[in-house]
């Protein structure tokens, strides 16, 4: 059972919940008397308050202004971020910096060589100081778990997945432009967030695993914006029922909420999580004071959870397993009716009905792997489900890949790695694969049910466009494992007869100590930095003009946009450490006409930046400029820059990749305009990339192949102003109002230089 209360609510002595409604005055002091406080000072109380204080530098607490203890990026983002943070001035990291290895299955795809970033990591930690974590080691996250956590810090990280509240690290997954912020000694900028309170209770049924918690909280809050944007605190008697293992199973997945950050009450079970990595010092017992103020509560029953599945596209499309067995072709209706939304390409014909033989539903692809499948625990279980059985010899494969080697090692130590590949399960090295798309590609039409963090369309890899559909849902290791004993037939753990062997973790440290490179703080200037012919600077960008002309080159209506449709995901990586390669896949799962449209505006901009007359190259800029010039007879072609524009209604939910923004940019893109933005981190990309936010909440009165002149763009954003007048541009102009939205000083400056890298260049 998940509860979700409509107001705030006051937390007493951890244990008591009381809803800040009409009589909570009284009852508080009646509980209290004269230690009754108000709901302000309450509201500082949280753990994350606490955190957040500790590592603000404004010296005010509604506008934050961090600085973060660590960062870390894989080799899918450091790239980029180093290279801009070398272009704004970059001469050592200032503060520990991680570079892990964890997209590394790539090697020769689209005429890049995989090996070449990771030389250009190894060469940048020890040119700047910083640590090189090699392929195959660990998984980012797992990593970090294992090495970087410590309670009451802060770790910045450029992938969205950046979680480890479970150890009491507050932890954020942001675009790249924020890395670079840190990496030049600035500060990550935000108002204060709000921040909800999870309440855990009663102990997990036996075969309910974490996934399965995460995904009926995902149920429940995603659709309303429950926790959007805020941090998410984990407190209640039931944490105290839960492995650390299992905390973090959960952990990892409320990026899939859309919150900013999450952070658990600790205890001595995490105390003895560290001591066994040899970190004991790094524990900080953490809880929220006496009396507490949320400004939500989702209340959590854990006993009332069954294993559940989030069928496709979406981890919030979740059902129970009992559920959906039970009612198998009315729940695959519904799910047919949400693909033909999330698909979005009236050509494909989704079905899911075809899978269903003998009255059960019928699965290819088993995965267990990455930050949220890959732990120790997920796979001792599942083998324990698995033990003495045998996957069989049709069309279901299983593989399963451990988080990290540690984990790998003890997983052979203890037996249970054969165990596993004795029932037909292959086991892979740490890589994050499976869940972005680039391994275990299903064949067409094939589902494939997965312990890792995302089922977006495409993350499986399959490529729309081709005429290839394939399907992902997420389910639980445990769930995915009884589905294994089954061949393949859909099943949950609670219907396996199990004894849960649990046998103890040990690390050992001597894989990282022999193998990962260490120079934090030890930074070798004159080594010189190794680059493969795939990695290309970032091409320049100008500042912003008083007035600007967009061309609307695509228009997406579909109710959220996630970053994979903007720039997808697997394919690409190959060339994610080349701005104009990886911008030619912008848009190509959803538009695929986007990439000329825009090309065309850049273009005509490209002739304005060469001081000549764009309008004389193009006759339909010419056009339209003509009508403009009849309303504003002092404008210049040469002094109006000009861009392209996407609109969608809600875009950005899923990963941190700044690369969703920077392909738009280095593509002439100049502006997004949408009802709301899904994430702060999609709308932070867009800005430290020149690009600005626009907000219309309306109806749109414009469409693709309209162009929108703005004026004075430039002087509202430098006046702080929230709107700006727009105009279509017809047979004559049509007014309309565009939102800009709250920024920072430092936004403002960034949009008006034209992107980040120029304006700490000055």
């Amino acid at each position: 059972m998940i509860k979700l209360y409509d107001n705030g609510v006051y937390l007493l002595n951890g244990t008591e919940i009381i809803e800040d409604n009409n009589e909570a005055k009284a009852v508080l002091a009646s509980k209290l008397g004269d230690g009754a406080i108000t709901r302000e000072v309450a509201a500082k109380n949280t753990i994350a308050y606490g955190i957040l204080e500790a590592h603000n530098t404004s010296g005010n607490m509604e506008k934050l202004k961090i600085k973060f203890d660590k960062l870390a990026s894989h080799d899918i983002t450091f790239v980029g971020i180093i290279q801009t943070a070398r272009a704004s001035g970059l001469e050592e990291f200032p503060i520990p910096y991680i570079l892990t290895n964890c997209h590394n299955s790539l090697c020769a795809v689209g005429g890049t060589i995989n090996e070449d970033d990771h030389m250009f990591g190894l060469s940048c930690a020890k040119k700047y100081g910083g640590m090189y974590v090699p392929p195959h080691q660990a998984v980012i996250h797992q990593f970090a778990r294992e090495v970087l956590a410590e309670g009451g810090n802060m770790i910045l990280g450029s992938d969205s997945h950046t979680r480890y509240g479970a150890l009491g690290t507050m932890a954020i997954g942001e675009g790249g432009p924020e890395l670079v912020k840190q990496l030049l000694s600035k500060t990550y900028d935000i108002n204060m967030p709000g921040v909800v309170g999870v309440y855990l209770t009663g102990k997990p049924r036996k075969g309910v695993g974490p996934q399965d918690i995460a995904l009926a909280i995902i149920g429940e809050v995603f659709a309303n914006g429950y926790v959007n944007n805020k941090v998410m605190e984990f407190v209640g008697d039931g944490i105290d029922n839960l492995s650390v293992d299992y905390r973090i199973g959960i952990d990892v997945m409320t990026t899939e909420t859309t919150c900013l950050s999450s952070i658990w009450r600790t205890d001595d079970q995490v105390k003895d999580f560290y001591a066994i990595h040899g970190r004991v010092g790094d524990h900080k017992e953490l809880a929220p004071k006496s009396v507490a103020y949320y400004d939500g509560m989702i209340y959590v029953d854990m006993s009332e959870i069954k294993p559940m599945i989030a069928m496709p596209f979406h981890p919030s499309n979740v059902y129970t397993i009992d559920e959906l067995n039970a009612n198998l072709y009315d729940i695959l209706d519904e799910v047919e009716k949400k693909a033909l939304v999330s698909l979005d390409n009236p050509n494909i014909k989704f079905t899911l009905k075809d899978k269903v033989k003998t009255g059960k539903l019928y699965v290819e692809q088993g995965v267990i792997a990455g930050c949220a499948g890959g732990g120790y625990e997920n796979i001792c279980d599942a083998t324990d489900i698995l033990a003495g059985k045998y996957i069989g010899s049709d069309e279901f494969s299983l593989s399963v890949y451990p988080a990290s080697q540690p984990v790998y090692l003890e997983l052979v130590k203890n037996g249970n790695i054969a165990k596993l590949m004795e029932t037909g399960a292959t086991v892979r090295s740490a890589f994050c694969g499976p869940c972005f798309g680039a391994g275990d590609v299903p064949a067409n039409n094939a589902f494939s049910i997965r312990h890792t963090t995302r089922n977006f369309p495409n993350r499986e890899g399959a490529k729309i466009t081709s005429g290839q559909v394939a399907s992902v849902a997420l389910m639980d290791a445990r769930s995915i494992a009884a589905t294994a004993a089954n061949k393949g037939y859909l099943s949950s753990a609670e219907d396996i007869d199990v004894n849960f062997t649990k046998p103890k973790y040990f690390y050992d440290s001597k894989i990282y100590d022999n193998r990962v490179y260490n120079g934090i703080g030890k930074p070798e200037k004159e080594a010189e930095i190794k680059f493969g012919p795939g990695i290309v600077d970032w091409p320049s960008m100008v500042e912003l003009t008083d007035d600007i002309l967009l061309k609307v080159v695509s228009e997406i209506h579909d109710p959220v946009t996630t970053t994979d449709e903007l720039i997808p995901s697997g394919e690409t990586s190959s060339y994610r450490s080349n701005p104009l390669g990886l911008a030619e896949f912008t848009l190509s799962r959803k538009d695929p006409a986007y990439v000329g449209r825009a090309k065309e505006v850049r273009a005509v901009e490209e002739v304005r930046r060469s001081n000549s007359c764009p309008m004389k190259e193009n006759e339909e800029f010419n056009k339209a400029f003509s009508v403009i010039k009849a309303a504003y007879p002092d404008l210049k072609a040469r002094e109006t820059e000009i861009g392209s524009v996407i609109y969608a209604v809600k875009p950005g939910d899923g990963s941190a990749r700044e690369q969703a923004a920077s392909c738009q940019r280095v593509l002439g893109g100049l502006a997004n305009i949408a009802r709301e933005y899904a994430t702060k981190r999609y709308r932070s990309n867009l800005i430290n990339w020149g690009m600005i936010p626009f907000i219309f909440e309306d109806e749109i009165p414009f469409h693709k192949g309209d162009f929108i002149f703005v004026k004075d763009i430039k002087k509202a954003i430098a006046e702080k102003a929230t709107e700006v007048k727009a105009y279509i541009v017809r047979d004559e102009l049509v007014e309309f109002t565009l939102k800009i939205g709250e920024m920072t000083d430092d936004e403002r400056d960034i949009i008006m230089k034209g992107c980040l890298i120029n304006y700490y260049r000055g």
